[in-house]
């Protein structure tokens, strides 16, 4: 049975040697101190490795079953929602106002990962609810607020999002769902909706869907698509529940993996829905939903990789093979364990630095998102928004690839369910795929977010590079060698990287977006290597003021060392690909394929 240890003492590190969250001049952070954090950290663990993590495995191989129109979640999962509902971390970071805890973003995002690494098919029912109600809270009226968000904050209801249709994945243009206008101000929705998570089940009161359809004599494309709230179950004025909605659930998608979330083909049959917003400016509401996702979802792929990597490390430590070359280092067993093995170490040096790295990149992204709402920073807003697709993209692409790689790390045994290790890689996938698909989220990078502002939020990301080498620079030789110069490097390639698309984009578009992925993991590397840079600084000066705990940040630089040496240089590969041009990318017709 896989085994899973919340990062806690890593998390902490994090928080308050690298990025001084108390420090910081951030609404709220100051009553962040060390011990709060850890209270709540230790207790969000706790709740995720007993309760919510041995879930796991039941909620893959039972799944969810669709009885008389009703989703049966799997066996214990409705008696640990409870149990989480009642410890209030549905609303952690959410306002007091609607019975939130009012915690900034960068708590959210720390707990988050636990619950996510613990039990991912579980958690996005509290997670795409969160999602929801924010979308709400952004662009809800007042009234709307105050019917649906003390509910959902709660999760006694929880929320959807409804996008995708059968013919219409991306291009939501496409969407042919109806809204038709009534008297009283509300709207008839009309049409089906498909990979709808959490779209139905038994673990709440009702369901609060939110729905883009399309207002009959509005615009063509994507400039006519608006959004609506879609209750399963209509509330009255005075709170309560009242008639059951036109909405129901035909199917539940037959998945690759997270099986224990109900992922549901959704039908709406003159269903009542209200508007939220404006008339036809849905993806204005919806992004706030969307982006938020796409945060969530790259922290998905850091915590599968981590979870996948916690249980490789056990295996290697544990399962004896072969003798270590350069001479036994387990004279009283029949072989040496795993770990010995080069090859086995570089595998999980690539998990354990990804992940580490990962997990900085994230909660650096979510004191930027606390800085755009806490403090109203437009330039804190540009980077985190030029950062999302990063995060969404190559989080997960290397998460994914991670939890492959500890799979093979127990060869044969990895391949068999029994050792539960597959899960991780099917769980992962789905990471790749929804909230845009990743070749997408490169597309946005390139096409609109570099561009975004004049360029002025990716020359701030070159700015905080060039301001962070040239403050540590010149201290220890060391470490400028080792961290500063492979970071200098590789900040000069994604640069080089940009110019190129400067000047062969727009002769040829496609120089640019034949570029586009390589360059998504291109900033991806980076961001890695400025979190690591800042670690290792962390670390070196824990050790020079003369810690207790040498062996942790030795451990943290000696892991930092392995990252800039052995995969910040994939840069220039990265980039010899986005120089090579569009041409061999577009050469063939498409009947020569």
């Amino acid at each position: 049975m896989p085994i899973y240890n919340p990062p806690v003492k890593d998390t902490q590190f994090l928080l308050h040697d690298v990025l001084k969250i108390t420090d910081m001049d951030v609404p709220g952070y100051d009553e962040l101190e060390a011990d709060f954090t850890d209270a709540i950290l230790t207790e969000a663990g706790k709740l995720c490795r007993d309760v919510v993590q041995p879930l796991n495995v039941i909620g893959d191989t039972e799944g969810c079953t669709l009885e008389n129109g009703v989703v049966r979640t799997p066996a214990g999962f409705k008696d640990a929602f409870e149990q989480v509902k009642e410890g209030g971390w549905t609303g952690l970071d959410m306002p007091e106002q609607y019975g939130g805890q009012n915690m900034p973003a960068v708590i959210g995002s720390a707990v988050g990962e636990y619950f996510s690494a613990a039990n991912q098919a579980f958690t996005m029912y509290q997670g795409l609810t969160h999602g929801a109600a924010s979308a709400i809270l952004a662009h809800g009226s007042e009234q709307q607020k105050d019917t649906y968000l003390p509910k959902m904050v709660s999760c006694e209801w929880t929320g959807t999002m409804n996008l995708t249709e059968p013919h219409c994945g991306t291009d939501l243009g496409l969407m042919r769902t109806k809204a038709e206008p009534q008297a009283d101000g509300s709207y008839k929705i009309s049409g089906q909706k498909i990979f709808i998570s959490a779209g139905e089940h038994d673990m709440a009161d009702n369901i609060i869907h939110l729905v883009l359809a399309k207002i009959a004599g509005g615009p063509e494309g994507i400039k006519g698509v608006s959004l609506f709230i879609v209750p399963k179950v209509l509330v009255n004025d005075d709170g309560t529940l009242g008639a059951r909605n036109g909405v129901a659930c035909g199917n539940i998608e037959e998945k690759m993996g997270i099986h224990g979330n109900s992922t549901c083909v959704m039908n709406y049959d003159d269903a009542t829905g209200y508007l939220i917003g404006d008339e036809h400016k849905g993806m204005r509401a919806m992004f706030t939903m969307m982006n938020e996702a796409r945060l969530g979802v790259g922290m998905q792929g850091l915590a599968q990789s981590d979870v996948a990597y916690q249980n490789a490390l056990e295996y290697a430590k544990d399962r004896l093979q072969g003798r270590d070359v350069t001479g036994t280092k387990n004279p009283d067993g029949p072989a040496d364990p795993l770990i010995v093995h080069p090859d086995i170490r570089r595998s999980l040096m690539d998990q354990k630095s990804f992940a580490e790295g990962a997990r900085a990149f994230i909660l650096w992204g979510a004191t930027l998102l606390d800085q755009a709402h806490r403090k109203g920073d437009k330039d804190a807003d540009g980077l985190v928004s030029l950062l999302t697709p990063v995060i969404k993209g190559f989080l997960t692409d290397v998460g994914y690839d991670n939890t492959v790689k500890a799979q093979q790390v127990y060869g044969g045994h990895g391949y068999i369910e029994e050792w539960g290790m597959s899960q991780f890689t099917r769980d992962a996938r789905i990471a790749q795929i929804y909230e845009g698909a990743n070749g997408v989220q490169a597309l946005d990078l390139v096409g609109r977010k570099l561009a975004q502002d004049g360029g002025k939020h990716v020359m701030a990301f070159f700015d905080l590079v060039k301001a962070q080498i040239g403050e540590l620079k010149g201290q220890d030789a060391a470490f400028d060698q080792e961290f500063l110069e492979p970071l200098k490097a590789a900040s000069k390639d994604l640069q080089a990287a940009g110019m190129y698309f400067m000047q062969n984009g727009m002769t040829n578009p496609n120089n640019a977006l034949a570029g586009s992925y390589d360059f998504m993991h291109m900033f991806g590397q980076v961001c890695l290597g400025v979190m690591w840079t800042r670690m290792a600084w962390a670390a070196k000066q824990a050790l020079d003021a003369g810690t207790s705990d040498t062996a942790f940040y030795e451990t943290k630089i000696a892991t930092g060392r392995y990252f800039m040496a052995r995969q910040l240089p994939a840069t220039a590969l990265h980039l010899s690909r986005i120089q090579s041009g569009a041409d061999t990318v577009m050469a063939l017709d498409a009947a020569n394929f």
